[in-house]
């Protein structure tokens, strides 16, 4: 196995572990965001005593302010508007961080930290001039989750680690940060273990990384013959695709809509498995501990984005989803795990 970075900063570069104000800037996608939370464990851990402040988009204020790894959450990290930047700007300008980890480390977070100058905090990312850059020219390549932890090994607050060998995102907190209330619970859903969750979704405008919704609905029939119920999850944009699978298998559970990120991290805890496409709510169930099949067409490389999770994950591969059986996935459950407690067929 390969070390991530044979070498790094002096260290006179490391972060002082009593800084007392920390920044995390995650925006990113859901899959992303997710990831992003076995760094901001770390950083946590780094940095025991310091008020840590995370910088994110509305859509995950809830779920980041019940994690235990954020003191504050501040969701205006995409202000586009000139004048709401230069605010967001001033304030962070004002907030005199000690040290910031940009996790995010795009153009428009790299502006952040121009923006601060002449007086820029100590900053971990890609920003030119910045003071622990991440400067490993294999970072494109990377798994996002290697990519992650090598940006802090540079930064000085880890120890190196081997690909593939990164910290995982972990989402046993969950259930307890909501005081496991019934509204996350199974029977709630109706549903009994053994179940399986399906997520059929991904992006909108990337309908090659979807199979066909009619598979689902078969692969729902042999999920039941294997002595489970199988469980679609998805946002709105998955009714159609439910409605289909619906079709094909009427006696699945229909959950679209109905969860949210606490929800599907408690019912992907509790699931036999979880398969779905190359979309975030498969980095949920992953993180949460679930079996995971998720499902890549050629348009994708599993290598750097599939989800991981303790509970094992594998990736089915076909140059085309259309061209993926339903055999293929049933048998991909059984290896990773899915079918271990289920009757057989």
């Amino acid at each position: 196995m390969i070390a991530l970075r044979r070498k790094r900063g002096s260290e006179g570069d490391t972060p002082a572990r009593d800084a007392r104000r920390v920044l995390i800037i995650k925006l990113g996608a859901l899959g992303d965001f997710i990831q992003s939370l076995a760094a901001a464990r770390i950083i946590r851990e780094y940095h025991m005593g310091a008020r840590i402040t995370l910088l994110t988009t509305p859509v995950f204020e809830a779920f980041a302010k019940a994690s235990p790894y954020f003191d504050i959450v501040e969701t205006d990290g995409r202000e586009r508007d000139p004048q709401a930047v230069a605010q967001m700007l001033q304030r962070l300008r004002g907030a005199k961080y000690d040290m910031v980890y940009d996790l995010q480390t795009s153009g428009r977070t790299s502006n952040y930290f121009q923006g601060l100058r002449p007086w820029p905090p100590n900053w971990s990312g890609v920003a030119p001039g910045c003071s622990h850059p991440h400067a490993n020219p294999a970072r494109e390549t990377m798994h996002t989750l290697d990519r992650l932890a090598d940006q802090l090994f540079e930064a000085g607050i880890m120890e190196a680690c081997e690909i593939g060998a990164a910290p995982l995102p972990d989402l046993s907190w969950v259930r307890m940060s909501q005081k496991d209330p019934p509204r996350v619970q199974p029977a709630y859903f109706g549903l009994k273990p053994p179940y399986g969750l399906i997520i059929p979704g991904a992006s909108a405008h990337r309908p090659e990384k979807r199979w066909p919704a009619e598979r689902y609905g078969e692969l729902a029939t042999a999920i039941i013959k294997r002595g489970a119920m199988p469980a679609i999850i998805g946002h709105t944009d998955e009714k159609e695709a439910a409605a289909a699978i619906l079709r094909v298998e009427p006696r699945t559970k229909n959950l679209v809509s109905r969860t949210d990120f606490f929800a599907l991290a408690a019912l992907a805890e509790r699931a036999a498995f979880s398969v779905g496409n190359d979309t975030g709510p498969m980095h949920i169930a992953a993180a949460a501990g679930s079996p995971c099949v998720v499902l890549f067409s050629s348009e994708s490389d599993p290598d750097r984005v599939c989800p991981r999770g303790r509970g094992g994950v594998m990736a089915v591969t076909a140059e085309s989803l259309a061209a993926m059986t339903v055999a293929q996935v049933e048998q991909s459950i059984g290896n990773v795990g899915g079918f271990r407690e289920l009757a057989s067929a």
